[in-house]
């Protein structure tokens, strides 16, 4: 007999004082005998000495049917009751599997008598509440506090191994609530599971953490080249587009890995070595896997610093804004895109594109977005009466409370009429608060406020948008633009937009325009505006006066 406790350890208490005295066992996740009752170890003692596994003490589940209950058990985690037939006798008991922290249990009835009805029905709720404490409702995956003492343990027991911690976050998971509902979302991240499941090989299990977060637990020897073969594996698994009443929603992963020992020791360490390894995945494009390096470490702290910096680059005027072009072919420059830009003391110049989530992500973007807007507008009524400004709007300041009386009080306050302001906005600002966006929207066309929905194309493209609210300009992103001269696909894509602009009275600015053979394609398609190099580079504002008087785009008055 395997030198076993008496007190099995590896189920709930209650399981433990009311079961003492019935055949109860616990197993490991290879199924060998871990623990079991002393009237389950008088019964099987001659078997364990010779085969101290769930197989031994139950040969009768080695049947296609019993294999399969105890696999779905380990896989998926739902208790299973299966009834088997002792030879020779031909008496029927029932065996009550369920899942335990390091394998499975078994409840048996007696050979010869029967549980009461009352106490199997126990038994098995007993088991099942269990389950549902450690497990997640929606996916049936293992919750985070299974995740959580699971991790502790394997850390412990780890040896001269390796553990891959691989932690997977949806891409485009929140549009779907936003767009779809909730109940989509719900099947997506059932679905997700299934997939991640489908991937999984033995001695691999899978997590739901919270949300659209999710972990696998590898245990090998081959780290980490088995785990990034996993990772990119569901990586390919969940770039497939999921079915949704009938409609593909394309959400896809990111994944960081984290390998135990080299990248910590505990389960904090190596849960934020994998979250570094993730951010890193989702800085590099999404949609891909990255396995922890130091070198990530440091560009964190590079990132973090920059995050304090922000704080204090309004107040210390690090800020200042760059205005690019706007062109119309037929009569030159009709105004300004004002781009905002950091002068970081030590750093440099930061880009935009790295700065602007942040301040975003902290709360900043509401006082930085008023300096631009009020920069910019007053930079513009010293410019040609004729010409506009172009300011964006970010989601962030869209959604504050009190826009429109602080748009209105800006151009009071420096003398800007309305009709010389633009406003550009982007389509994921409407996909939150859909009446009250509206109804900010035709307050500004009250005011007489121009208002742009820029990077069309790239997002979702709603046509709704389009119906409920007479946008003055639809701008076309860069991303078309760049191949319109040797792209079909996107000559007919860049055509269809301006036609449809123009059937809604709308103007059409093309973004990206760097060379003579895009803008006279453009042309040609009878394109209303042209941005970009060819017309020319972002310029400082004292340097806007000396180019209108040389242009030759200049506006002919």
């Amino acid at each position: 007999m395997p030198d076993v406790d008496r007190t099995p350890h590896d189920a709930p208490s209650d399981i433990d004082r009311n079961l003492i005295d019935e055949l109860v066992s616990f197993y490991n996740g290879a199924l060998q005998l871990i623990n079991c009752s002393a009237l389950f170890e008088e019964k099987f003692k001659a078997v364990f000495e010779t085969h101290p596994t769930i197989w031994g003490a139950y040969p009768e589940l080695l049947v296609p049917y019993g294999k399969s209950a105890v696999e779905s058990v380990l896989a998926v985690g739902f208790p299973r009751s299966v009834d088997i037939a002792s030879a020779p006798s031909g008496s029927v008991r029932t065996l009550l599997i369920f899942r335990t922290e390091s394998g499975l249990g078994v409840i048996e009835t007696r050979e010869g008598t029967a549980l009461s009805e009352t106490h199997v029905s126990a038994d098995s709720e007993r088991a099942l509440l269990f389950h549902q404490a450690r497990h997640d409702a929606l996916t049936g995956l293992p919750n985070r506090r299974h995740f959580s003492d699971q991790l502790q343990t394997s850390l412990q027991l780890l040896g001269s191994g390796r553990l891959a911690l691989i932690q997977i976050d949806l891409d485009e998971f929140k549009p779907v609530n936003d767009t779809l509902g909730h109940a989509a979302g719900d099947m997506v991240l059932k679905m997700t599971a299934d997939r991640i499941q489908s991937a999984l090989r033995q001695g691999e299990v899978a997590y739901r953490l919270a949300g659209d977060e999710f972990v696998v637990l590898q245990c090998c020897d081959d780290q980490p080249a088995k785990a990034e073969r996993l990772a990119e594996s569901l990586v390919s698994a969940l770039r497939e587009p999921f079915v949704i009443d009938g409609i593909n929603v394309f959400v896809g992963a990111s994944i960081g890995i984290a390998i135990a020992p080299n990248d910590g020791h505990d389960g904090e360490q190596l849960m934020k070595a994998a979250d570094i390894a993730l951010y890193a995945a989702k800085n590099d494009g999404r949609g891909r896997a990255r396995t922890f390096n130091r070198s990530m470490l440091v560009m964190l702290e590079q990132r973090e610093m920059l995050r304090r910096s922000l704080r204090v680059a309004l107040q210390e005027k690090q800020f200042f804004i760059e205005y690019q072009p706007l062109v119309e072919l037929s009569r030159g420059i009709v105004g300004f895109e004002a781009l905002l830009r950091w002068h970081h003391p030590y750093a440099g110049v930061i880009p935009p594109a790295l700065f602007i989530p942040m301040a975003e992500a902290d709360g900043l973007m509401g006082k930085i977005g008023e300096w631009v807007l009020e920069q910019a507008c007053r930079e513009a009524t010293t410019w040609p009466p004729h010409l506009i400004v172009a300011v964006n709007l970010s989601p962030v300041e869209f959604l504050r409370n009190g826009l429109t009386d602080r748009i209105a009080g800006i151009l009071d306050a420096v003398g800007l009429p309305a009709d010389r302001l633009e406003l550009e906005i982007t389509e994921s600002v409407l996909l939150e608060r859909t009446t009250d966006n509206l109804d900010v929207l035709n307050t500004l066309e009250v005011l007489g406020i121009r208002i742009a929905l820029d990077d069309f194309g790239t997002h979702y493209s709603s046509l709704t948008y389009l119906k409920n609210f007479p946008f003055d300009t639809i701008k076309i992103d860069k991303y078309f633009i760049k191949d319109i001269q040797t792209n079909r696909k996107c000559q007919i894509i860049v055509q269809f937009i301006i036609e449809l602009a123009h059937g809604l009275g709308m103007f059409v600015t093309a973004e990206g325009v760097e060379n003579a053979g895009e803008a006279s394609w453009l042309e040609r398609k009878k394109c209303d505006r042209l941005q970009g190099f060819l017309l020319g580079a972002p310029m400082p504002a004292e340097a806007i006066r000396d180019f209108l008087r040389q242009s030759s785009f200049a506006l002919q008055a």
